[in-house]
């Protein structure tokens, strides 16, 4: 069943005197004697004790590798609250033009006209899309977005002579919400969720008061549902004189349809890897651009690209990079932002244009199909409807087959899918969250769907051992965390890597 065959490291493929290439002499006179004009305290004593190997080693070794992971491009990837929607290449291809990549961030404003066109654009569509028409572009990831949308929202009551110093989650917010909130100054409270999935209106009345200056809000949240009380939430919070934001870590599923602005929301950031065909799952770069209302705008971070009418050409326009005002917050990144992502995300919207809405209704009709399959055989706590995601609960088959939400998902690998996340949001015992995207055919969701159902049939011990086909069954997480090997320590060595605290 399983290749039990271990992947050697490159430093145990390495054998003495092998080259992937051979330089010849560079032809400069004096060359040869370049190390001896160093000074001794300069030159090693030993050669560094790196891999030696042919090319065709490297190459084998890492494309090896890269079979044995899953991705959006090989696999089914359902990782509820991640939208791991597959990326046209189209906008991979546009996004490497040598006019796009080899542009620097230190090159004057007249030679860099066109990527300042499609940033101001971009700009104005996140606006469009948000209904907030202040934009930012230079937060560098989404948790970075919303430290970002809270530092605003500090210098704003600030400006106000306000000293409000509490931030409140739900309890279904993402992670980042409420340590975002931290690393802002803000204190936390958390709001707890209703018997519905939604917000507990009573629990929040009773926490809001005038030291409340943000209410961190995801809609649709993080069960697959969006909240019909926004309305009441909107007018509690906002008579309360405190901000609401929104976590557009969802908006995958609202595009088009309502806007954060729209429906109360005063902050927000995307993420572009999410929604707009950013890169996923490879640990960044990444971008967070925030949104925010016209009484907000003067503290957003710059630079903001701005345009004006050429006075050489009335029909033509010139685009500027302007700094930060006085009552900014200030820069939060070096130059722009993160460009490379950003102009994906350009790409992307141009091409839906006035589709987009057809995004988020084949994203929400994917998720309702699954939903109505996996209902049969896995309990889903907060309904038989969904936006984006939903979240089913393995409880009743550890209960009746000592077989838990970690077990489903490590057995879903033999079936050739990459696993739904499970245990999140922590409102759901036995959590199994589950967003199939837009860019999946009903084949797949169907197969997806009989593996599961296969799965809650099998016996639970034979589903504990899983996975049974991979090369790696399942890792001590623990003694990973713990105490992490992170660099290789020849095995004649009496140290251990863990102990080099490297």
């Amino acid at each position: 069943m399983r290749n039990q065959q271990a992947t050697q490291l490159l430093f145990e493929l390495s054998r003495p005197g092998r080259r992937a290439h051979r330089l010849g002499n560079p032809g400069v006179p004096g060359a040869e004697d370049a190390v001896a004009a160093l000074p001794r305290n300069m030159i090693a004593s030993d050669p560094p004790p790196l891999p030696e190997l042919a090319e065709g080693d490297v190459v084998r070794h890492f494309v090896g590798l890269s079979t044995l992971n899953m991705s959006v491009d090989t696999h089914f990837y359902p990782l509820g609250s991640c939208t791991m929607k597959y990326n046209p290449k189209r906008n991979e291809r546009i996004a490497s033009l040598p006019g796009l990549v080899d542009v620097h961030p230190m090159q004057d404003e007249s030679q860099i006209q066109g990527l300042l066109e499609m940033m101001f654009d971009l700009q104005t569509m996140l606006a469009e899309i948000s209904g907030l028409p202040g934009v930012s572009l230079q937060p560098a990831a989404g948790a970075h977005g919303e430290l970002t949308a809270l530092l605003v929202a500090a210098k704003y009551f600030q400006s106000i002579g306000s000293d409000r110093k509490v931030v409140l989650t739900a309890d279904s917010a993402h992670g980042t919400n409420p340590a975002s909130a931290q690393m802002a100054g803000f204190q936390t409270k958390t709001v707890k969720s209703n018997g519905n999935g939604m917000v507990d209106l009573e629990d929040l009345r009773a926490k809001l008061d005038d030291n409340t200056a943000v209410f961190m809000l995801t809609n649709p949240n993080t069960l697959g549902l969006f909240d019909s009380q926004i309305e009441e939430i909107n007018r509690l919070v906002h008579d309360a004189g405190a901000l609401i934001y929104l976590d557009g870590a969802n908006m995958n599923a609202i595009l088009g349809i309502t806007r954060p602005g729209d429906f109360g929301a005063d902050l927000m950031h995307y993420n572009p890897h999410k929604t707009f065909s950013g890169p996923h799952g490879g640990g960044g770069p990444g971008a967070g651009p925030i949104c925010v209302r016209d009484f907000l705008s003067k503290f957003l971070p710059g630079p903001i690209v701005t345009r004006a009418t050429d006075e050489k050409d009335s029909g033509s326009y010139i685009y500027h990079l302007e700094s930060p005002s006085e009552d900014s917050i200030a820069r939060v990144r070096s130059f722009f932002g993160n460009t490379g992502v950003l102009i994906r995300a350009y790409i992307y919207l141009r091409t839906y244009g006035d589709g987009l809405r057809r995004v988020s209704e084949d994203a929400v009709l994917s998720a309702n199909y699954l939903l109505s399959k996996v209902k049969h055989f896995l309990d889903v706590p907060h309904g038989e409807r969904c936006m984006h995601e939903f979240v089913a609960s393995a409880t009743r088959l550890k209960k009746e087959k000592k077989m838990s939400a970690m077990d489903l998902a490590k057995r879903i690998l033999d079936y050739g899918f990459h696993a739904p996340t499970v245990y999140f949001p922590l409102v759901v015992d036995e959590a199994v969250m589950v967003e199939p995207t837009e860019t999946e055919s009903k084949q797949t969701l169907d197969a997806f769907a009989e593996a599961l159902f296969r799965i809650t049939d099998e016996s639970g011990e034979f589903v504990h051992d899983a996975p049974h086909t991979t090369r790696i069954s399942r890792p001590d997480d623990v003694s990973a965390a713990r105490h992490p090997i992170l660099r290789w320590t020849d095995s004649s060595s009496d140290s251990s890597a863990s102990d080099s605290g490297q």
